[in-house]
């Protein structure tokens, strides 16, 4: 059996980029978290105990994405790396960044990086 946890919109605003104007204006990001896990018993006992808790999923997005970068990909990957030591029960897990309103040149909405391990 296949269990899934699922945080999304989690909205940001941060400072991430390689443009100098990016790292004092910042921008508005909004990341999505998927974490495979196994909650059986969690949904048999009712306990938050025996599951991932959805605060420190968000918390730790938080946390991440409050440290600058220059690339969403890096922030992508220190939030997977916290993902696999804070939840050992943890079994897969995708990661979506999305940077809302890019500054580049034309109309583009949104930019985004996607990680699955």
């Amino acid at each position: 059996m296949k269990h899934l946890i699922e945080v999304s919109g989690i909205e940001v605003f941060a400072y991430h980029g390689c443009m100098e104007e990016e790292s004092r204006l910042g921008g508005k990001y909004i990341v999505d978290i998927q974490l495979e896990t196994n909650f059986q018993k969690a949904a048999e006992t009712d306990e938050l105990i025996d599951t991932i808790d959805y605060v420190e999923i968000r918390q730790i997005v938080v946390e991440e994405m409050a440290i600058r970068s220059k690339l969403i990909e890096h922030v992508g990957h220190r939030i997977l790396q916290r993902f696999q030591k804070a939840f050992p029960v943890l079994h897969r897990s995708r990661i979506k960044v999305r940077k809302l309103n890019p500054p580049i040149e034309g109309v583009v909405k949104e930019v985004a990086i996607v990680i699955e391990a």
